[in-house]
């Protein structure tokens, strides 16, 4: 029925159905968004005398709340990983907004301790769900021409719904503003679910037919066109060859294989840069910091809180050309160096004005921060995500994702955790010196150790990283080539 009322709509060979379908999906992704941002203007409410609870709640509170997203992200990633297998893409992502929608509706029911930190926690289901669901939807329905774009969706509305979640917060009430985040993903369920599963996870299925459908449905084109058939047959062949990466095969290889290991640990050290830069606890703290930072501003902390917001969204949209311009490693060394750089000079910036009555150079906090914002949204977000698709193989790429998905959902939730009682207890100076050590010292491992992987083969980049032993393999296998060739 989907099929033959939407092709009504769109032109022979048209990639309208692609585009639809894609911007249903990443809607778990924008709530996700609206939730990280949510912390930002509604932390400082829960804990003032205004507050919409019974009573202030207390800092360590909110500090658990930001914190408990990625702690429970950690084991749920591989979760959804099986989840994605075995029961499909779709109803995956149908159980991420469900856990969105499950999360807001318990912060509507209650205010107690509880309740908000089980609400946070639920969160954590959407992490998992939208980054590990979504880019692999995505990657199955989605022609090679326009993959890329789609793709860039994920990240880009996680920022629109950080910066619609600063923007409501200062308008809204408490309340109001989450039965507008509660419409979001109630929204996806309501859409979402006359979507069809992706022709890959169909075809593992054993339902050849339904994957024909849905192909010719996303394509626009009908079920016995060539077009049709011939894609059918690539992913049938894509299918025979994934058989082989299982997971324990996989981690044996990432431990066992020298240059493998290598490209792993490399993944994982651009990681910590990624997670450690500061960004993320001034997403989730920025109404805090900006209290804080500037007393005399004609702004409000919420209205510097949107601005930061608006650069984030503005660096995640032109992400996809910099990257493509300057090449992976210019431009993840470049946006770690500018970080460090621009936290250390907010770190300064809080050590001279602790105990001084003036606000001089006020206009700094927010420079600095929107500086590392836009380096996080255009560099050192998405560049770690695209080299480690480019350092492994087919076979390797699923493990090596959850792995250092996983691994970062760790950072994460010590960092929030940890935020608050040092921000309180010694100064948020100390927190952007740490922040912009890890910068920096992450910008020299970055120039003398990552390798470029544009335009580059697998075996191009492990030559590179492997050392002294690929080359002689490398040249063993020239030679023996040459004595088969004689």
């Amino acid at each position: 029925m989907l099929k033959y009322t939407m092709k009504k709509y769109c032109a022979e060979g048209s990639k309208f159905n692609q585009i639809i379908i894609a911007c249903l999906m990443v809607l778990p992704v924008f709530s996700y968004g609206t939730a990280i941002g949510w912390i930002s203007p509604m932390g400082p409410r829960l804990m003032s005398e205004d507050t919409p609870a019974a009573a202030p709640v207390h800092p360590d509170t909110i500090s658990w709340m930001a914190s408990v997203v990625y702690l429970v992200g950690t084991p749920t990633v591989f979760l959804f990983g099986y989840i994605v297998d075995n029961y499909g893409r779709k109803k995956a992502l149908m159980l991420t907004s469900f856990s969105m929608a499950a999360c807001w509706g318990l912060k509507l029911y209650s205010t107690e301790t509880w309740a908000l930190i089980t609400a946070r926690a639920i969160v954590g289901l959407g992490v998992s769900g939208s980054y590990v669901v979504t880019p692999l939807y995505i990657k199955e329905i989605s022609e090679d021409t326009i993959r890329g774009t789609l793709g860039s969706l994920v990240v880009l509305s996680q920022n629109l719904g950080n910066l619609f979640a600063y923007v409501m917060g200062e308008y809204l009430s408490y309340h109001a503003m989450l039965w507008v985040c509660l419409i979001v993903p109630i929204l996806h369920l309501v859409l979402f679910i006359a979507m069809p599963e992706t022709p890959s996870y169909l075809l593992k299925s054993g339902k050849v037919e339904e994957a024909r459908d849905a192909l010719a449905w996303l394509r626009c084109r009908a079920p016995s066109e060539p077009a049709v058939d011939n894609e059918l047959q690539n992913l049938l062949l894509e299918l025979e060859q994934s058989k082989s990466g299982k997971m324990s095969a996989a981690l044996k290889t990432l431990v066992t294989d020298r240059s493998t290991f290598r490209a792993f640990r490399i993944v994982l050290i651009i990681t910590v840069a990624r997670e450690l830069c500061g960004c993320l606890a001034v997403l989730h703290f920025a109404s805090l910091i900006f209290s804080k930072a500037s007393a005399g501003c004609l702004l409000t902390a919420n209205q510097q809180a949107a601005i930061l917001g608006l650069v984030q969204f503005v660096g995640s949209c032109t992400a996809s050309s910099l990257v493509e311009r300057t090449g992976r490693k210019p431009l993840l060394g470049t946006t770690c160096l500018v970080s460090g750089i621009a936290m250390c000079a907010l770190g300064a910036w809080f050590y001279a004005h602790i105990g001084a009555d003036t606000e001089t150079a006020s206009w700094l906090p927010i420079v600095a921060l929107c500086l590392c914002i836009y380096c996080d949204a255009a560099g050192l977000q998405p560049v770690p995500f695209v080299i480690m698709t480019e350092m492994f193989s087919f076979q390797l790429r699923g493990t090596v994702t959850a792995i250092v998905i996983a691994f970062a959902c760790g950072l994460m939730s010590v960092e929030l955790r940890v935020f608050h009682p040092i921000a309180s207890s010694v100064g948020l100076y100390l927190i952007f010196w740490l922040f912009s050590g890890v910068c920096l010292i992450s910008t020299v491992y970055i120039a003398c150790v990552v390798p470029e992987t544009k335009m580059r083969s697998l075996d191009e980049i492990y030559a590179e990283i492997g050392g002294k032993d690929t080359k002689v393999k490398n040249k063993e296998k020239d030679c023996e080539a040459d004595v088969t060739k004689l």
